[in-house]
């Protein structure tokens, strides 16, 4: 008997740094979302799609939400507020300690507006000492504000609990079709997925030396003709010149050690060879400049 396609549009939301990322990469099986320790890593809605048997899981990674400071900021806050309203059902990512956050509050009257089935998905339970007391602690807080369709602790560190997750998930897919190809795992153009990449190298190879005041643009990205190589070209764009300089380093070492650990994931992504050239410019408060903010990616319209 023929499985019956269904699908289901999924917005994953929280705060920033509680593992939205690292729980698509995990549903996913392979990377396309970054992953930082810093909050706010993820700028744009990165979509993952997720297809077992009949069923296909179109994910939405959005920015962990925040106050915003610039016109970069709006852009982002305007992201989640648009992929809430657009999805089927919100998986609203919190940690397992910490009690309720200000940002989760706001999330949770969005919810309440738009009447939204939500999961509560409790990560990082892998963290927690006394298990089964500090869990139910903070499943008591959270259903105290909102009717959850299902609230599944997991961690995305280790797996645990994603079988269950995925399950109540599927409960929300309905009928009429897959909306991608079964194989496909992803909707982003490459050019997005490698700046991401070399985006999330930054921000783990500087440390704390560095803001979130980076942006990554590819300026070519071709396949070598009767050759299994990628040929791609990237600038990096920072706001001061000692930013530029903490980005090269020293007799460009930290440059080096970017462009390699990006180019070993984007080889691992693409599954051929790749000749990363990577290049650093200076563009001054680029993060309130509409028209730069354009062709770095960020769509103009959400300012307007």
């Amino acid at each position: 008997m023929q499985n019956t396609e269904r699908s289901v549009f999924v917005t994953i939301v929280g705060v920033p740094n509680v593992g939205k990322s690292s729980i698509l990469n995990r549903i996913l099986g392979r990377k396309i979302a970054i992953v930082s320790s810093k909050p706010q890593t993820t700028r744009t809605r990165i979509t993952g799609i997720f297809t077992e048997g009949g069923d296909q899981l179109v994910f939405i990674d959005t920015p962990g939400l925040l106050k915003p400071r610039n016109q970069l900021g709006e852009y982002m806050v305007k992201a989640i507020n648009e992929s809430v309203q657009g999805g089927d059902v919100a998986v609203l990512v919190v940690e397992a300690a910490g009690g309720v956050r200000k940002g989760e509050l706001s999330l949770i009257e969005k919810f309440k507006k738009s009447d939204m089935p939500a999961i509560l998905a409790i990560n990082k339970i892998d963290t927690l000492k006394n298990k089964k007391e500090e869990l139910m602690e903070t499943i008591l807080a959270y259903t105290g504000l909102y009717d959850f369709d299902a609230v599944v602790p997991i961690s995305a560190e280790t797996g645990e609990g994603f079988p269950a997750l995925l399950e109540e998930l599927k409960k929300h897919c309905v009928e009429g079709g897959h909306f991608f190809d079964d194989d496909v795992v992803t909707d982003q153009p490459e050019k997005v997925i490698v700046s991401e990449i070399i985006r999330e190298k930054i921000l783990r190879l500087c440390n704390k030396e560095i803001p979130h005041g980076t942006a990554v643009v590819i300026e070519s990205l071709r396949e070598r003709d009767n050759a299994d190589i990628m040929d791609i070209e990237v600038t990096i764009y920072c706001e001061r010149d000692s930013h530029k300089g903490i980005i090269i380093g020293k007799k460009g070492a930290m440059l080096k050690k970017i462009s390699t650990y990006s180019r070993q994931d984007i080889e691992r992504f693409f599954g051929c060879k790749v000749n990363l050239q990577t290049w650093v410019k200076v563009k001054e408060d680029w993060r309130n400049r509409s028209a730069l903010l354009q062709n770095f990616g960020y769509d103009k319209r959400n300012f307007d």
